[in-house]
């Protein structure tokens, strides 16, 4: 039995927790904060969440994650057995994390949690954003999923990191830099899944309290 910890405000855990529950893979969940407890540390050593828990180990790294239960549990498979469009999903997720969800990061001190960021940083983030996004879009379909007609472990991360990001350029920068891309269509779409709207129900309803603790 795998047990999924991490806390349920966190893109990066429900993008594992999504994966799990489209895959019907029964799962055991302990609720842990980045808090940098030595608890947390033993499991693990940067501190990040989410982690697994499985019979030969644990595991850190939501895509690592992904990857292992994708090799683990191939049924109702999340990426495509041909190399190539298995590549191109992947390629996906290397925009949708690394050039565009790490680098609105930035922002969410401002966004979400009543930081302030400079107007240098917010200059910086709005120019990268906008050429990862135009990347995104050259190679996103959204028809009807990110890469196609079947959905992916890209879905899995976009489902969950398009609004953060939506919301974060609005608030911070004064313009949704995803509103060119056909993301708010795509999003209905993808909220239409049971699985998606109890996990974004749990992620509203834990959202107050979760900023309180950290801006208290």
């Amino acid at each position: 039995m795998l047990t999924l910890c991490g806390f349920a405000v966190s893109n990066y855990h429900n993008k594992v927790k999504l994966a799990l529950l489209e895959k019907g893979i029964a799962f055991d969940e302990q609720e842990v904060f980045p808090l940098g407890s030595p608890a947390l540390m033993a499991k693990s050593p940067l501190g990040k969440i989410p982690y697994i828990e499985t019979a030969d180990g644990v595991l850190v790294e939501s895509q690592v994650i992904v990857d292992y239960i994708e090799a683990r549990y191939p049924q109702q498979p999340l990426i495509p057995a041909d190399p190539f469009r298995a590549a191109q999903v992947r390629e996906l997720l290397t925009f949708l994390e690394l050039h565009i969800e790490l680098v609105a990061r930035e922002l969410y001190a401002e966004a979400f949690f009543g930081g302030k960021v400079s107007d240098d940083v917010k200059q910086q983030v709005a120019a990268k954003l906008k050429k990862s996004i135009a990347a995104l879009g050259a190679r996103a379909k959204f028809a009807p999923y990110l890469a196609g007609d079947t959905f992916s472990m890209a879905d899995c991360a976009a489902i969950f990191h398009f609004p953060a990001v939506s919301a974060a350029t609005t608030k911070v920068l004064g313009e949704d830099l995803l509103a060119g891309l056909p993301v708010k269509q795509y999003l209905e779409r993808m909220e239409q899944m049971p699985n998606v709207q109890t996990l974004k129900a749990a992620q509203v309803a834990s959202f107050p309290a979760f900023v309180a603790a950290h801006t208290g």
